[in-house]
């Protein structure tokens, strides 16, 4: 038997002028429960927590809570008024000495100094002070609106830990699907102002998703066939008694209004990157670079090669350098040692989270046109800004309103616009994830996935690295990062074995080998002898061409071995077979990364030869 509510909304309508945000809207929250609300942006999911939280009054429905029950509400974007430390504002309202000590531990758990001014606060550490002040009073129901936003991954990980070790009820909005999945039992789904229950985590929710919306397509299809066939009797029907003629008449009225009013979910971003021309096969090669500001370390001895087609996330706390590797490896930094080699033909776009190029002042239509005429530029062609508003799902009502009054996801959405516009081979995301709704972030899925030329990109969503890179390079601390195969949850497993990327020590045994072969000619040559080298020699040129065969034969084996190892019964059946397979693609994968990397550092030697 269920638990009864501690909190519930029943039947909540509300109107925003002469739209309807929520129509018969239901929530129900028992003790210690976790429920997570999703829905597109816009859908009105803030407004039903602010609701929820007694902030707002529905324009009808109920709302109750249960004498005695203390309900605590995290803004999406808190206002910090009446104190002027982070200590006052987190103390404020707390008389329970016991409730005084937990703030205490929650701000050095979160990073934050009591005594610090509330000024000129970061977003992460806004959003860390706000859940101090949220969890401080231990309360019975926490209502917390994009709990996520601008933390980074320690921060996220140590607030999954500390709400599941509370007793409180949650009620969660997130646009980080790995958190969601973490955190919930139950599903909210709001979708086109009403609500529907999934009684699973957010881990189950998008294929139920999927099956409703099927559904429905499916019922509006019989509704139309239903009219044509009621029409089709209107026009040609054999006359009968009036009376049931006319009530069939009417009964055809009310199956064409209730298809009128039938609203269809929200539709998709239909937004596409334009490709430049294709680049050079080397985008990106850094060699031991490092960088310090004020006696702080932020990179020491980093080297990597970026290739055409490649995909990588930068993931570290806040603070660590992420921004400033970004900008030394795409040419914006020098590094203070080392040096960072560009490839050629390289047409960057960068997507930053500053919202960078977007006045105050502009409108939506002056953003996406730059402030002159009725057209947006895209590439070589020309649309017209209502059209591709649409495209990026502003309606065109919206087309004169102010950006510095749209919301985030809005403000996101309007971003991604803006830099589309433009021909791109390399595209730099800082935080593209933040206050992006589900659906949109899996259409930047897909326009990564499809995306013809090189990605690099920092963000804190798990789930979101996973889908999308190829690779991480991850900030040990101290200035120390290192580059691993495979999205967040691989570098996660190689971390956790202690096992550095194989790509790093290839190219450290490659460092290795060219440095002692290096030193050996030298010696046994005696003082160096200047002379240009023009052209490759008989023995790299056959080896750039074999080399492409050799590793084309090696993914063969590689799929062979894994399509064999893929049989869970091998094992059992045959451990000989299994621990053979086992080794040789081991073998076949390491002799792999050797070859890509042989055939690189020749590839980009014949490239500046040939000038």
């Amino acid at each position: 038997m269920s638990s009864p509510p501690i909190l519930y909304l029943q039947d909540v309508s509300l109107t925003f002028g002469v739209t309807p945000l929520l129509e018969g809207a239901d929530l129900s929250v028992a003790q210690g429960e976790r429920l997570c609300v999703v829905g597109r942006n816009g859908s009105g999911k803030s407004t039903l927590l602010k609701i929820a939280a007694g902030l707002v009054e529905p324009d009808s429905g109920e709302r109750f809570v249960q004498p005695g029950i203390m309900v605590s509400y995290l803004d999406q974007d808190p206002i910090f008024t009446g104190s002027s430390t982070i200590g006052d504002y987190v103390l404020s309202d707390l008389m329970d000495n016991e409730d005084k000590q937990r703030a205490y531990q929650l701000m050095a758990d979160l990073r934050l100094t009591p005594e610090q001014g509330l000024e000129n606060l970061s977003g992460g550490e806004r959003r860390r002070v706000a859940l101090a002040k949220v969890m401080a009073p231990d309360p019975d129901i926490l209502l917390l609106d994009e709990p996520t936003n601008h933390l980074d991954l320690p921060a996220i990980e140590w607030l999954e830990n500390a709400l599941k070790s509370l007793r409180s009820a949650l009620v969660l909005i997130s646009h980080d699907r790995r958190f969601l999945s973490n955190m919930s039992q139950s599903t909210l789904w709001l979708d086109r102002g009403k609500t529907s229950l999934l009684k699973k985590g957010f881990g189950y929710f998008e294929d139920w998703r999927d099956e409703e919306l099927e559904l429905e397509l499916t019922r509006v299809e019989k509704l139309d066939r239903k009219i044509e066939r009621e029409e089709h009797w209107v026009r040609h029907g054999v006359s009968g008694r009036r009376k049931r003629n006319v009530k069939r008449l009417a009964d055809l009225a009310m199956l064409k209004k209730q298809r009128r009013d039938h609203q269809g979910p929200a539709g998709n971003m239909k937004a596409q990157i334009s490709d430049a021309e294709m680049s050079g096969k080397l985008v990106i090669k850094a060699d031991k670079i490092a960088k310090s500001f004020e006696g702080k370390t932020i990179v020491t001895q980093f080297s990597t090669q970026i290739k055409r087609g490649d995909r990588v996330g930068l993931v570290g706390a806040n603070g660590v350098g992420k921004t400033t590797l970004l900008n030394m490896l795409i040419g914006e930094m020098a590094p203070d040692i080392g040096n960072v080699r560009l490839g050629k033909n390289l047409q960057m776009l960068v997507l930053d989270q500053a919202r960078a190029g977007i006045k105050r002042d502009w409108t939506i239509k002056d953003a996406l046109t730059d402030g002159a005429g009725d057209y947006v530029t895209i590439g070589e062609d020309k649309m017209h800004v209502i059209g591709y508003m649409k495209d990026f799902l502003f309606h065109p009502s919206q087309m004169r309103t102010p950006a510095n009054v749209l919301s985030g996801g809005e403000l996101a959405r309007l971003l991604l616009a803006r830099g589309l516009r433009h021909p791109s081979n390399v595209l730099i995301m800082d935080e593209p994830t933040n206050d992006l709704d589900l659906e949109t972030l899996d259409l930047l899925q897909e326009l990564i996935a499809d995306y013809q030329g090189t990605v690099i990109l920092v963000s804190h969503d798990r789930d979101f690295l996973d889908r999308t890179v190829s690779s991480v390079i991850y900030s040990e601390g101290e200035g120390l990062w290192i580059e691993y195969a495979g999205g967040y949850s691989d570098m996660l497993i190689q971390r956790k074995a202690g096992q550095e990327p194989r790509i790093q020590e290839n190219a450290k045994e490659i460092s290795k080998s060219t440095e002692s072969k290096n030193l050996e000619r030298d010696v046994k040559a005696g003082p160096p002898i200047l002379k240009a080298v023009t052209k490759l020699s008989y023995k790299q040129k056959y080896a750039l061409e074999q080399l492409p065969l050799e590793m084309a034969e090696l993914e063969k084996l590689i799929e062979e071995s894994k399509k064999l190892l893929s049989d869970s019964t091998l094992f059992t059946k045959d451990p000989d077979l299994f621990s053979k397979t086992a080794a040789a693609l081991d073998k076949s994968e390491a002799r792999l990364i050797e070859a890509e990397a042989e055939w690189l550092e020749l590839e980009i030697l014949r490239e500046e030869l040939e000038g």
